[in-house]
């Protein structure tokens, strides 16, 4: 495939620039002599080629047979942009919007105080030297894919991504991430650029080139979240040692195969759990030995024969109830938490089963009537509660108690299933107080390791004062614990 050529050195230079960003970004690492080799290959061979160019630089770049469809894929992906132009902020307005209307969108800029980073290609001003750092808006807006590379790997994204040791922890990370690059912040001050817009274009192009800056702090926003994406990945596959074993897998790690593998493990758990219950209960009917009762008889005759008197224990089976938040954080464990209960419901005299995500629903019929997949397709489908919503522990927890909390009493062992995050409103931890006064035990089940509790909205420091437990559940074992610490409480 032949593409036109790209003249000036510039234009050149830069695409090569945010080409060794791209790569970086895919994963790939890029060392100083290896960026040397790529200029003096780019220098011979020019753009004519793309398949040429390709093929040199990945000899140069590539250095394991695992990375070649990374590679070809940032590559092609980089200049499917970098040869049909429009590289630039400038340049991609420059295709919807006249030279008066990206002039004028200069001269606000300007007016915003920030008029050496709004009139070049450089962005992000601090990165290049200048003493004092643009406006967020303007770095994140008019910064090259290259700038925005060096801003992803720069100290202080570095230092947010520090704790992040689970790809179940980009969501939380990822709004650390946003704040810390100034993304919050440059969509409120575009939020004012849009008024100046519309006073000045009228309401029609001024707002359309407001939504079209919406849609450059947008590609950043997912840019910014694709990195901490990646960065979770690589730090789980180099935590793990080559054999990645299902029991200790992270839930939400699991390819689609191993989810199936998991999900048989857990039903031949239960079933070795129903096996040895069922061994207890026989041999239950025939009652442990009264040390008493034989001796007494036994004066009746001498001693002689001594018949053994027994004593049956009755002990009746519990009542479970478990409530599973059904939000994007904790899907994971949810699904094999609720397939667990569904599997084991001969070990229990009564399982309930509630899904929230901001409202409560009870969805025991749905898990008891047909296949569990079906089941697990309409809770998470928002079959049983609304599912767009966000988190809201507290009043999902006060619909409960209003609704069942009188049905609550010492046979029931209450199971909540949640990562404890509020979104900073009402948590609810009195609520379960209540609850745990009225039950046999609390048992709580988080996703989350102890070292992110009371982070961010995190409430699971006041839900670990208020339940019986809080137990960590993130892989196929800890569930197996979980398991037989429920089994156990009768």
């Amino acid at each position: 495939m032949t593409v036109r050529p790209l003249t000036g050195a510039p234009v050149a230079t830069r695409i090569v620039d945010e080409l060794f960003w791209t790569l970086r970004r895919a994963g790939l690492p890029i060392a100083t002599s290896q960026a040397i080799d790529a200029a003096r290959a780019v220098t011979l061979l020019g753009f004519e080629s793309k398949e040429t160019l390709r093929d040199a630089l990945a000899a140069i770049f590539v250095q394991r047979q695992v990375d070649t469809k990374r590679f070809v894929r940032a590559f092609d992906e980089h200049f499917a942009l970098a040869l049909g132009g429009a590289r630039t902020f400038w340049e991609r307005l420059a295709r919807d919007f006249s030279a008066e209307e990206t002039s004028l969108l200069r001269e606000l800029l300007e007016a915003h105080g920030v008029a050496s980073a709004a009139s070049s290609d450089a962005g992000f001003a601090a990165q290049n030297g200048e003493e004092e750092r643009a406006s967020p808006l303007v770095s994140l807006l008019t910064g090259s894919d290259a700038e925005l590379g060096q801003l992803l790997v720069a100290a202080e994204i570095r230092r947010v991504l520090e704790p992040m040791k689970s790809r179940q922890q980009v969501g939380f990370f990822g709004q650390r991430v946003l704040q810390a690059a100034g993304l919050n912040e440059a969509r409120t001050a575009l939020a004012g650029l849009r008024r100046q817009l519309i006073d000045t274009l009228g309401a029609i192009r001024g707002a359309a080139l407001a939504d079209a800056l919406h849609g450059e702090l947008d590609r950043v926003q997912a840019t910014l979240r694709a990195h901490v994406g990646r960065t979770a990945d690589e730090r789980e596959a180099a935590g793990s040692d080559g054999e990645r074993r299902l029991a200790t897998t992270d839930f939400a790690a699991l390819s689609p195969a191993e989810v199936q593998e998991v999900r048989l493990a857990v039903r031949r758990f239960v079933e070795k759990l129903a096996g040895g219950e069922r061994v207890r209960r026989r041999r239950a009917r025939a009652g442990k030995i009264d040390p008493r009762r034989t001796l007494r008889r036994a004066f009746a005759t001498g001693g002689v024969p001594l018949v053994l008197a027994r004593k049956k224990r009755t002990r009746g089976k519990p009542r479970l109830v478990i409530l599973c938040d059904v939000s994007d954080s904790v899907r994971a464990t949810a699904r094999f938490m609720l397939e667990l209960t569904y599997s084991a419901q001969e070990l229990f005299e009564q399982t309930r089963s509630f899904v929230f995500v901001s409202e409560i629903g009870e969805a025991t019929e749905l898990f008891t009537r047909g296949p569990i997949e079906t089941a697990l397709a309409r809770a998470y489908g928002g079959g049983v509660v609304p599912v767009t919503a966000n988190s809201n522990y507290g009043r999902a927890l006060r619909q409960f108690e209003a609704r069942h909390g009188s049905e609550i009493d010492r046979r029931t062992t209450l199971v909540i299933l949640g990562d404890g995050r509020s979104n900073y409103t009402d948590d609810g931890a009195e609520v379960l107080d209540r609850l745990r006064g009225r039950a046999r035990a609390v048992i709580w089940l988080t996703p989350e390791g102890r070292g992110t509790w009371m982070q961010g909205d995190s409430a699971m420091g006041r839900y670990e004062r208020a339940a019986t437990k809080v137990l960590t559940v993130r892989c196929a074992r800890e569930l197996e614990d979980a398991a037989r610490l429920l089994v156990s409480l009768r």
